[in-house]
């Protein structure tokens, strides 16, 4: 059911299981015509073919979400052997075929391992990084194919989970700026056969994990008191930064921008609580002040 408040100031983080078949943009939209809420944002697209854990971010949280894509993420995904398609996935068309060989577990494992680790990888030409001011997928919609750089990613673990005539079903842990497809086409490439995504679902982005999330269905299945309970504090993604507790007069002074003397032995980002209230992030610097940096309006 809607909210009966329109266009509500509503803070915090709501893990949606994405279907499969549409975009991280729209599953976005479409929850927040659910919670008829004013602002909010999604951290790291899933593409359409993907489902999986996709955080929204709802009011002040967006004021985090931009730490939140540097989470590492972990991934199940199914690679169909054999062939090669131009988007790396079975939604785009297919540019190669190959026969696939009978591999051995074994072997499988050992190409795995190649890939295990800190690496380099070059990004598809379907994603949203631009080159000259342009999207790389508005370039490849035109054709073109252009030279990109690799970017250094680390996959801490890739785990071989099952294996079909012509497929692999793996579990894949990693750094962010990691594709999945490149990962894919990669691996085809190295068992001589190529390779595309056939299914990808995400399971964890940092802290989150995939068992906390609801889907559009039993969202709509909670009343208004359980669907503000389903969003989560904004500060939650923010626990691995040490936190200061400001008095009333600290708090007021921080609250109008001003640096204050804290007598706190710490150094760089912290998190800024008064009372029970989260403000929101200041910096602790060398001289023994507070200089606040982000500071959240959780009541309006």
């Amino acid at each position: 059911m809607n909210l009966r408040h329109s266009k509500r100031n509503i803070h915090g983080i709501l893990l949606l299981d994405k279907r499969l078949g549409i975009s991280s943009n729209r599953a976005l939209q479409e929850v927040k015509r659910l919670f008829n809420a004013n602002k909010a944002g999604h951290t790291g697209s899933l593409d359409p073919l993907a489902t999986g854990l996709l955080p929204l971010c709802f009011g002040a949280a967006t004021k985090v979400s931009g730490m939140m894509l540097d989470d590492n993420k972990r991934y199940q995904v199914i690679i169909q052997l054999g062939i090669k398609t131009d988007t790396g996935d079975l939604e785009g068309s297919v540019i190669e075929t190959r026969p696939v060989p009978e591999f051995s577990v074994e072997y499988i494992k050992t190409i795995l391992e190649k890939f295990t680790g800190a690496i380099d990888q070059i990004p598809p030409m379907y994603s949203a990084l631009k080159q000259n001011g342009k999207k790389l997928y508005e370039l490849a919609r035109e054709g073109k194919t252009v030279e990109r750089l690799a970017r250094h990613i680390t996959i801490f673990e890739l785990k071989l989970l099952a294996v079909q005539k012509d497929s692999l079903e793996l579990e894949v842990y990693c750094s962010k700026g990691t594709y999945i497809r490149s990962l894919a086409e990669d691996i085809g490439q190295e068992l001589a056969c190529g390779a595309t995504v056939k299914e990808l679902r995400r399971l964890q982005a940092g802290q989150f994990h995939i068992r906390q999330a609801l889907s559009l269905e039993q969202l709509r299945e909670l009343d208004e008191q359980q669907l503000l309970a389903a969003l989560i504090a904004v500060d939650t993604p923010l626990q691995n930064l040490p936190a200061v507790h400001l008095n009333d007069q600290q708090a007021a002074s921080t609250k109008q921008g001003q640096s204050i003397n804290l007598a706190e032995n710490l150094l760089g980002p912290v998190r800024i609580y008064h009372a029970a209230e989260f403000l929101g992030l200041g910096e602790m610097r060398l001289d023994g002040k507070l200089a606040p940096k982000k500071l959240f309006n959780l009541n309006d």
